[in-house]
């Protein structure tokens, strides 16, 4: 009985081990502290899929893209975006930019941002056509909802999400599009948008003057790109959708906060300068994350008292009442008591 028990707790550490390279969450030793049950609340994991890569092709200066395929894929709408396992098992969240009625491939593109968190290069380097790659979703945060008119903006790669939703909208809608970038190289799908409606696409090379662009009652703003980008168009229109690359970020700055492991028992103090995640995962390494960056849920975690900071781009209002996502979130109140 001794061997037996010993023969299954090593095939049960093999298991867990190979489980958790997938998921890019370290192991802690065969002999841990006493697990934790599954938190109540968090976000059940998009069904993962592995697909083929049958394209890698640069699009516009500094921008590759891939085309996925595989059998029977879920369909999507517009404003859609895949979660995409690395070969290295960084998670990278990028928009569909394909046919949604294609339900044999998946079309991606991202640009190669030279001081980034590796994500970017790593696609442009080393995934190659031939590999496959676990993908999860499609999930939506960025839906076209119903309107009398479209005005859109995008910012260089921002044409992604976009680019879908042009295509989408009925014969005789009235729509603007304002597409800025570097320069024309640097702007992907530019020959195909300016195709979609020559006279009501405007194409600035720099930064683009937003009080030029009219926007009329009843029309609806959809927003993509860098975070300046972003602020600016937010702050100038009412009824604005932003999809966001980055994690949203607080005018208050960062302060110092505790953090309370109701059922573990620790309190932790996490620093200006770092996460909850980060100082929750030097107590409990196992605690599961991915991006990093409030895109994909798997941080999540229900918060039983304090008031939240919320700077993630994921929750809906209903599970901000009492949870948050770990690796951008913070406290308004100085404490959280997490139900961990």
């Amino acid at each position: 009985m001794p061997k037996l028990r010993t023969v299954a707790l090593l095939a049960g550490a093999v298991l867990v081990t190979r489980g958790a390279l997938r998921r890019r969450i370290r192991v802690s030793p065969l002999w841990p502290l006493p697990a934790l049950e599954e938190p109540t609340s968090g976000r059940p994991r998009s069904r993962a899929l592995r697909l083929l890569v049958t394209a890698h092709e640069t699009v516009a200066d500094g921008v590759v893209q891939l085309r996925l395929e595989g059998p029977d894929l879920p369909r999507w709408e517009p404003g859609a975006h895949l979660d995409l396992v690395l070969p290295s098992g960084l998670v990278r969240q990028y928009s569909l930019c394909g046919d949604p009625e294609d339900t044999s491939s998946y079309t991606v593109a991202t640009r190669l941002v030279e001081n980034g968190r590796g994500g970017s290069r790593e696609v442009h380097e080393q995934v190659t056509e031939g590999m496959e790659l676990e993908v999860r979703g499609p999930r939506n945060r960025f839906p076209l909802v119903e309107a009398e008119s479209y005005v859109f903006v995008a910012g260089g790669i921002g044409i992604t999400p976009l680019l879908p939703m042009l295509r989408s909208l009925p014969d005789g809608t009235p729509w603007r599009l304002l597409y800025a970038g570097r320069d024309r190289a640097s702007m992907p799908f530019l020959e195909e948008v300016e195709k979609l409606g020559r006279d009501q696409v405007t194409v600035v090379e720099g930064v683009p003057d937003l009080d030029a662009l009219e926007v009329g009652e009843g029309a609806v703003v959809y927003a993509c790109g860098p975070e300046g980008l972003m602020a600016a168009v937010a702050e100038r229109f009412a009824d604005v959708r932003l999809e966001r690359f980055a994690p949203r970020t607080s005018s208050d700055g960062n302060t110092e906060f505790e953090v309370e492991l109701r059922r573990s028992g620790r309190t932790l103090t996490v620093p200006a300068d770092s996460t909850a995640l980060a100082a929750i995962r030097r107590e409990l390494p196992d605690t599961a994350y991915s991006c990093e960056q409030g895109f994909c849920g798997t941080c999540q975690q229900r918060v039983l008292e304090g008031e939240i900071d919320h700077r993630d781009e994921l929750l809906t209002d209903t599970e901000r009442a009492d949870s948050m996502l770990i690796c951008v979130s913070r406290a308004r109140s100085g404490r959280l008591v997490i139900d961990m």
